[in-house]
Formats: C-alpha cells, structure tokens, sequence
C-alpha cells in the first residue's frame, strides 16, 4: 500500500517538473506584453501624428482592433482544439477569415493610400508586431491559468 503512495507522490511530482518545464518564464511574459505594447502603441501614436482624415484614421484604428482580436481568438480556437475542447466548425473558421480579412483590409487600405512608402512599411511592422504579440499573450495568460488551475 505504501509503495503505492510513493509512486503516485513520484508521479505527481514528474507531473509538477513538467508544468513548470512548460510555464512561460517571467522574461517570455513581460516581453510578450511589452511587444504588444510597443506595437499598438506604436501604431496608435502613427495614426494620431499623421496626416490623414479622421476617417483615414478611424478606418487604421479599426482594423488594428479588428485584428487584435481575431488573432486571440483564433489562438484560442486552436489551443482549445488541441485539448479536446470543443469547438465548432463554424466559429473556428470565422476566427480565420476574420483575421485574414483584417491583413487584407490594412494591405488594401496601405497599397491604396497617399502616403511614403516609409509610413506605410512602419504601420504594416507595427500591426504585425501587435499581432503577434497578441497571439503570445494570449498564450501566456491561458499556460499560467491552466497551470495555477492544475495545481
């Protein structure tokens, strides 16, 4: 009876060893949420000091939004899938087409605008950076939860 309680502490603890093998570090998290950061705020500060309409900018700022937050949802989609979580066919596809319609819409917006080449590049890297970030974020937050949540 005892050695069956050592082995299931053992396993418990192998268990233990592999969580904290697989919990994000610190330095991953703090840089995930400062790229995301950088990013947005980036490209907010690009929006609010360039020479557009506020329409022009409303349209950039919607669609940094729009894609911010197809990205987090199709990472969930994805992560939830991998466990066995259910989901259905139906949203996981909207979560694709939504944030490839929100990179279409800021190409289309960019290759269409009067601007420098330059300006166009910068708002181009900084909605990626954000996304990505957003995605790692994301990420993050679910790895730290699921592992507090387990143990």
């Amino acid at each position: 009876m005892e050695h069956t309680t050592d082995k299931h502490q053992t396993d418990e603890a192998v268990e233990q060893n592999q969580a904290l093998a697989i919990r994000p570090t610190p330095a991953f998290i703090g840089a995930s949420w400062a790229a995301l950061g950088l990013g947005f705020i980036s490209y907010c500060i690009g929006l609010w000091n360039a020479n557009l309409e506020l329409n022009e900018k409303g349209y950039y700022f919607t669609v940094i939004l729009f894609g911010l937050f197809s990205a987090i949802s199709v990472q969930k989609c994805v992560r939830d899938r991998a466990e066995g979580t259910p989901v259905t066919d139906i949203y996981y596809g909207l979560s694709w087409f939504t944030t490839i319609t929100s990179i279409v819409l800021l190409t289309v917006g960019l290759r269409n605008a009067d601007m420098e080449l330059s300006e166009k590049g910068f708002y181009g890297m900084a909605f990626t950076l954000a996304m990505f970030a957003a995605v790692a974020v994301q990420k993050n937050t679910r790895d730290v939860k699921a592992l507090s949540t387990k143990f």
